[in-house]
């Protein structure tokens, strides 16, 4: 595979795993050139995948499910019988009247009462995680904070024991690190889809738990729920758990660590957020889950006839939709590339394209962001990424394994 510039769509193949392991700035531009085409181009031997690379084809597949839906899978390359028998019933995979129903129940087990508490304790526990950064002067910004923050807020919404926390943060990070590239092809890894299917045992166990002692927390809320007063199942409960916390805790994850790489590589935009937070706050996080977009794409499979993007897609092919290449798209972004907090509007596709499948924890996500970052910035003097981001070479997700930080001292607030 070339890398020479200037590039052309023949130059790209997405399927080819040496593409996930070029530099995000060299993918970015791939994506770019096949922009350009005038129908979405098939990547992939055999029947391979469309890739769908324009952030209006991208929001319309997302809300025609009836059309492009998401099951069998999500994901690509296909899972393993054994992983769709285990994963099939989770709510990502679900489509029509099923995944509504499911929806439903978790929407209104998301209390008024639980969400103001939610929002008290993400405040807490951003104040706590920078206090003890600040103590104990750690060097990676990934495992000290990022990580930290998304994973604590999840665990005390759903009402997960200090106990069983260990193993949960060890089984996420295991099913997310493995997700990859791996010996030269794409692949979702056995290993990875182990650590989920095990994380989903200890949820059940939680789940028969709180059946006993209910508790105020979103466990409890959804033991007691019911579809057609047919109670969840322990296999739906444990899937749907599960999904909330790597979902929850990962994507929140990555983009608090970019959001970090990106203020720092960025001073001007830093030191505007700075003069008056509250003001440029919701743009910033907005502008950071756009430009480092930590999903970088899900699958679809077309379930009936539909033409879209100048190309007639038929029953049976896969789809993937690209977010990562629709939130750089020149055809709704003014200087794609560039690092704006103030970008207005911003119709990002980073929490999803809308539709039945859009984002549970968006609002969530926000709230954490928004307060950590707060902190972050009246906190400690000079917080700052020190040298590059560690990247994991992935497909699916631009995580951030780790990113070096520094800081100079603890400051009084403003």
């Amino acid at each position: 595979m070339t890398v020479s510039a200037p590039l052309r769509p023949a130059d790209v193949d997405l399927a080819d795993p040496s593409f996930w392991r070029l530099p995000r700035p060299r993918r970015l531009e791939s994506f770019a050139a096949l922009r350009t085409l005038d129908a979405p181009a098939r990547f992939g031997p055999g029947p391979g995948f469309y890739a769908l690379v324009r952030h209006a084809d991208v929001q319309e597949a997302s809300r025609a499910p009836r059309h492009f839906a998401s099951a069998p899978g999500v994901t690509t390359p296909e899972p393993a019988a054994w992983a769709k028998a285990v994963f099939g019933n989770s709510m990502v995979n679900l489509d029509g009247p099923e995944h509504a129903a499911l929806r439903r129940i978790v929407s209104r087990a998301f209390t008024p009462r639980l969400l103001a508490a939610a929002e008290d304790n993400v405040r807490e526990v951003a104040a706590r995680i920078v206090a003890e950064m600040v103590r104990d002067r750690p060097r990676d910004f990934v495992a000290a904070v990022a990580s930290r923050m998304p994973f604590e807020i999840i665990c005390d919404l759903m009402g997960v024991p200090e106990d069983h926390r260990a193993e949960i943060a060890r089984r996420i990070d295991e099913a997310s690190e493995h997700v990859g590239v791996r010996r030269r092809r794409l692949r979702m890894p056995g290993r990875g889809l182990r650590a989920l299917a095990h994380m989903q045992l200890v949820m059940v166990r939680l789940a028969h738990e709180r059946r006993r002692r209910p508790a105020n927390d979103l466990i409890s809320a959804l033991v007691r729920a019911d579809i057609d007063g047919q109670a969840l199942s322990s296999r739906q409960l444990g899937a749907f758990f599960s999904l909330l916390l790597v979902a929850g805790v990962e994507t929140t994850r990555n983009a608090i660590a970019h959001g970090l790489a990106l203020l720092t590589g960025h001073p001007g935009q830093r030191a505007l957020l700075e003069s008056d937070f509250d003001r440029y706050a919701d743009g910033a996080v907005e502008e950071i889950v756009r430009h480092s977009t930590p999903i970088i794409q899900f699958r679809r499979t077309v379930a009936a006839e539909y033409t879209l993007g100048g190309r007639i897609f038929r029953p049976g092919e896969k789809v993937v939709l690209f977010y990562a290449s629709a939130n750089r798209d020149e055809a709704v972004f003014e200087r794609p590339d560039d690092f704006d907090i103030t970008r207005d509007p911003n119709p990002h596709l980073g929490y999803g394209g809308g539709g039945p499948h859009y984002c549970l924890g968006a609002h969530l996500a926000r709230q954490e962001m928004k307060a950590l970052f707060r902190e972050l910035l009246t906190g400690p003097r000079g917080l700052r990424a020190v040298g590059a981001a560690e990247l994991v070479d992935s497909s699916f997700d631009n995580r951030v394994r780790a990113l070096p930080f520094a800081f100079d001292a603890a400051r009084g607030r403003p």
